[in-house]
């Protein structure tokens, strides 16, 4: 008799009861060559239809990526109907020179900036600022609300920065950059909803009141994802490495796993009241719209009509 109720819920589908009341967002990087562009572009017509609150492109490490993301950006904006969104991050870059980019944006029809203070170009090395330059995310987000009114979303860290001291010096720095003018947080990516729904409370408790969107990663290639986790502080389970263990050369076998592991933890998070995703695609859209399909949501029905 005590074991009805756990089998009660073991036997109800976790996609059930879903509605499609969510929204999404996706995440790109620049394309670096020419077949690599090729696969973004068809990664953004099959999530397009989707109908993404926003879709970003990262920046990198030291602008590296500057002239990129610039030209990527300003193409969806153009040419898909699409909310772009730029990352704009303060490494090796004065203000004059930040601020530009950002004026820049603003004059192509860019209206939302992912602020971030970003990565130093060498991995292993200790962030620097610009002599110059904005010190941090903080200062990052006040000054493109200077340049104009730009929508801003920043990182959240749920299993907390590698650099802060603690969590409370965590929180209280996602706290700086909301009271700066950012509008949202979007998380680094996790692998278990409890460890979104602690970080979402403990930010509640501090008096964060903006909204909180867990970013989404799903995982085919461990590998890749480890050295992803190394940098932002993620945990990756011991469980994980073993559901992929003897798939190196199973790439569909991968991608199977990859959709069952992502869309499980998806859905318990819808399960918990979260109905906001933010999808990392690493300019793939299969995962991601698989994952959002279990969702429940669809193609609205006259962006239907233009992809058939």
């Amino acid at each position: 008799m005590t074991l009805a109720p756990s089998i009660e819920r073991l036997a109800e589908p976790l996609f059930a009861d879903v509605a499609g009341d969510i929204a999404v967002s996706f995440e790109f990087f620049p394309p670096r060559t020419e077949k690599m562009e090729e696969t973004l572009w068809q990664s953004i017509a099959t999530l397009a239809p989707l109908g993404p609150r926003f879709v970003s492109v990262t920046y990198g490490a030291g602008g590296s990526t500057r002239e990129r993301t610039h030209s990527t950006v300003a193409r969806i904006q153009r040419e898909t109907g699409l909310e772009a969104a730029a990352h704009l991050t303060c490494v090796e870059a004065s203000r004059d020179e930040i601020d530009a980019v950002a004026r820049d944006y603003w004059a192509a029809g860019i209206r939302h900036i992912v602020a971030l203070r970003g990565d130093p170009p060498e991995q292993g090395k200790a962030f620097a600022s610009h002599p110059q330059g904005y010190a941090n995310a903080v200062e990052l987000v006040r000054g493109l609300k200077a340049v104009a009114p730009f929508e801003i979303s920043v990182a959240a860290y749920p299993e907390c920065h590698p650099e802060s001291r603690n969590r409370a010096a965590d929180l209280d720095n996602l706290w700086r950059k909301i009271d700066a003018g950012a509008d949202r947080a979007i998380t680094q990516f996790f692998f278990t909803p409890d460890c979104f729904f602690r970080f979402r409370d403990q930010a509640a408790v501090m008096g964060i009141d903006a909204e909180i969107v867990p970013g989404i990663l799903p995982v085919s290639n461990v590998a890749q994802t480890r050295k992803f986790a190394g940098q932002c502080g993620a945990d990756i389970p011991d469980w994980m490495d073993r559901l992929f263990e003897g798939l190196d050369n199973l790439p569909a076998a991968r991608q199977l796993v990859a959709a069952t592991v992502a869309a499980e933890l998806c859905g318990r998070l819808y399960a918990g009241g979260v109905r906001h995703f933010h999808f990392y695609t690493l300019n793939r859209a299969e995962l991601a719209y698989a994952i959002c399909h279990l969702l429940g949501l669809r193609p609205a029905p006259q962006a239907a009509e233009k992809a058939a």
